[in-house]
């Protein structure tokens, strides 16, 4: 591990080189500026506002939109601002985050509400946090700028949610989202608007971790994370919604960008594409398995990923929107030695592809617009683990093919009221190739398969909410129904509600309550006929919140909130295990195979996570300066069909997150980040290497705490521009604690090293 740790901080001395050459370079830069363009849209409808009054925070910079709504903003010096947009009869919005560089335009889109309260002559003040009918609780949302940053994060989209409230991980360097106290298999992904099963690199099948995100944060323009409480809209998962929106790529000529980063080398290409249209596209590969051969590992990893968009506006009333991502994941094992003969019969080896995109098309009219989209995602496992003797301990040969179409409508059916509906069908076709010879758990369960099939079904759901607004009040209600045709149950209607009220321009309360099913994962159906009986899992939540701006760039929010659960699936052969305890890690052996569900299952599992959760977050503004600060306490509890109450495996009753950094000025950054989480709960090894069912999550974890901080550095040029970071992770080197693992060749339980201080380095030159 050592040796990883020199190979990383190796390019540190190059930062080091740059930053003492930065007098020369200074002395060659002038004064840079660079162009603020976009469009002010009314957030409801998309209806493009003229006359808005947009203007640069801070600087006398400014202009108005035209009746298409499209603004420009010329001379703005390089560096980072606030962009604020302000109409009469409509609430002002800030936009904060925008980097302003001589190489390439920044270009926004800035959505304005209508007031809810009317005062003539007088526009609303501009804030800096947005709320929607939609999303009323439980959201957060993070521009490219604001991921970019984050110490410790790899600029990686799923590492930066993690430190919002309520969200757990499982353990350093995975991107397993834990939510509110569901399992990492219950989060959406849309990629803008197009769902993606997954967006991590070695993914978990029937789940939604994995190490690293495969998303190029480059062509990120904000995401919208929602920890509970969503409308109808969005279906099929019952944790969170993540949304992902990309930019678009700029229209004035060709440029592109060059990166090393912390995992990663890669090129960006974009620019424009027809007479109204552009295209972004992205090659990246990994260079960590050079690294691990050099250290001497025996598992080697590498991936290439791609990504690609292309936007197209035929008239001024409709935009078309292709986008395409593809993940190719590959693990090399090395057996020279004894040593690596045992350390890889205990890796499950993960190759995969992943295909996933899909083309929209939205169309304005009179008072709101549709939007029709084809979705297609295409993954495709082999998953393989060998004994010492080279002989198969388990091999999973499997192929899940998501074709979707789905059309969505709003309609301002009245004035303050909104009519929301779609309707999507998705036909599934799945095969797989799933061999398991008798495996003997260390509970001293017999867990085998030898099954072979190629099936197809179909998905189904429909939805509609009404949204009102009565002055200060707003209220929403809505409904949804699911259908899947590869289980033999119905799926239950899912009413949700929402309200929200505002006290005065800086105080809300927030409520929201709701039912959410989700289908069972496609590998759980395999392994036993009665497994194609199984119900979709249900969530009933309530959430409860309050919210209050501080000043424009300061919010603190207070949400409580209750889930509980009914028919997840649990074992009928391991008498105290529910599905929603698996899913997260890299699996194999060492967890009994537990997340492909190859046992009988019956939707018996039921539990409840509770919580309260508290956040203030300071927007970075003409006080260059932000942060995040959250605190987490809650209590997660499963019950299965042994009827014993036990702790989820991924309880953390109390998760801290404080971060944030300090712009010195547009060529220095300075941020930091510390976390401290409770221990999780595990079970115990006995001495010969069994564990007992009843100490079942019987044990935790000691609290783990880290602190990262990161520099950033940027040079200005006339065609070209610099761009270096240091990001030190872990800094005072504290041992990760970790669940204990058994060395069956010694007899001893051993605890897991972790790699402890981490430095990288990123370089990047766009132009």
């Amino acid at each position: 591990m050592n040796s990883i740790i020199r190979y990383l901080a190796s390019p540190v001395l190059l930062f080091l080189i740059l930053c003492a050459a930065s007098p020369l370079v200074a002395q060659e830069n002038g004064p840079r500026t660079g162009i603020i363009s976009g469009t002010v849209v009314n957030s409801a409808t998309r209806e493009p506002l003229p006359s808005v009054n947009v203007s640069v925070v801070g600087t006398a910079l400014g202009a108005v939109t035209d009746t298409t709504g499209a603004f420009e903003i010329r001379n703005v010096p390089a560096g980072e601002y606030a962009v604020k947009a302000s109409l009469l009869g409509f609430e002002g919005a800030i936009r904060s985050d925008v980097v302003i560089t001589p190489v390439r335009p920044a270009v926004i889109r800035i959505g304005l509400r209508e007031a809810a309260v009317e005062l003539e002559g007088v526009s609303a003040e501009a804030g800096y946090f947005i709320n929607t009918p939609e999303l009323p609780v439980s959201v957060s949302r993070q521009s490219s700028e604001e991921i970019r940053r984050q110490p410790g994060g790899f600029e990686d989209v799923l590492r930066a949610v993690a430190i919002l409230p309520g969200v757990a991980q499982v353990e350093g360097g995975r991107n397993d989202l834990i939510v509110r106290g569901g399992s990492a298999a219950e989060n959406l992904y849309l990629l803008d608007g197009i769902e993606i099963p997954n967006i991590n690199h070695f993914g978990t099948q029937g789940s939604g971790g994995g190490p690293l995100s495969y998303i190029n944060l480059d062509f990120v323009d904000n995401t919208v994370f929602s920890t509970g409480g969503f409308g109808p809209r969005y279906g099929d998962k019952t944790s969170s919604v993540l949304g992902i929106e990309l930019r678009d790529g700029r229209n004035d000529r060709l440029g592109g960008k060059l990166t090393l980063s912390a995992t990663q080398f890669g090129l960006n290409l974009e620019g424009p594409a027809l007479e109204n249209g552009s295209f972004l596209f992205s090659a990246r590969r990994s260079y960590l398995d050079f690294i691990f051969k050099a250290a001497g590992f025996g598992f080697v990893p590498e991936y290439w990923d791609f990504m690609g968009k292309w936007n197209y506006s035929p008239g001024p009333s409709d935009e078309i929107n292709v986008v395409a991502v593809m993940a190719l994941d590959n693990i090399n094992f090395y057996n020279d030695t004894r040593e690596q003969v045992y350390d890889n019969s205990l890796v499950l080896g993960n190759d995969q592809r992943q295909v996933s995109g899909g083309v929209s098309w939205r169309r304005l009219f009179d008072q709101g617009f549709f939007t029709v989209t084809f979705g297609q995602a295409y993954t495709e496992f082999s998953y393989f683990q060998r004994d010492t003797l080279q002989n198969p301990l388990f091999v999973n040969e499997s192929v899940e093919n998501e074709s979707s179409l789905r059309g969505d409508v709003l309609v301002e059916i009245a004035r303050r009221t909104t009519l929301t509906a779609g309707v999507a069908g998705k036909r599934v076709r799945f095969s797989n190739d799933l061999y398991l010879p008798d495996f003997i758990t260390p509970y001293g369960d017999t867990l085998r398969a030898d099954v072979r099939g190629d099936t197809s079904g179909y998905k189904a759901g429909v939805y509609a909410q009404v949204s009102q607004k009565f002055g200060r009040l707003t209220l929403s209600a809505g409904v949804r129904q699911n259908v899947f045709t590869l289980i033999d149950a119905v799926t239950p209607i899912e009413p949700r509600f929402s309200a929200s009220f505002a006290f005065s321009a800086a105080t809300a309360v927030n409520a929201s309550a709701g039912r959410y099913t989700q289908s069972p994962s496609y590998i759980w159906l395999v392994s036993y006929p009665e497994n194609r009986s199984l119900s979709p899992i249900k969530a009933d939540q309530v959430v409860l919140g309050i919210d209050h701006a501080i000043r424009p760039d300061t919010r603190i929010t207070l949400e409580a909130y209750v889930k509980r659960y009914n028919g997840y699936p649990a074992s009928l052969l391991q008498e105290f295990l529910v599905l929603s305890n698996t899913g997260a890690g890299f699996g194999g052996s060492e967890d009994s195979y537990s997340s492909f569900g190859i046992e009988p299952l019956e939707s018996i599992g039921a539990g409840y996570s509770r919580g309260i959760e508290l956040s203030v977050r300071k927007k970075l503004s003409e006080i260059p300066c932000y942060g995040l600060f959250s605190l987490s306490a809650s209590e997660t509890k499963y019950t299965a069909l042994d009827g014993v109450e036990r702790p989820s495996s991924f309880d953390q009753r109390l998760i801290f997150n404080i971060g944030g950094g300090y712009l010195f000025n547009p060529n220095w950054e300075f941020s930091a980040k510390f976390r401290l989480v409770t221990g999780r709960p595990y079970t115990p090894w006995n001495a010969d290497g069994s564990k007992t069912a009843a100490n079942y999550n019987g044990v935790r974890l000691d609290p783990n705490h880290s602190l990262d901080v990161r520099v950033d550095r940027r040079w200005f040029f006339d065609a070209w521009t610099l761009i270096a970071y240091i990001d030190v992770q872990n800094v005072y080197n504290r041992e990760e604690s970790r669940v204990p693992t058994y060395n069956a060749r010694t007899g001893q339980i051993e605890q897991e090293d972790s790699i402890g201080i981490l430095p990288t380095i990123g370089i990047s030159a766009e132009f």
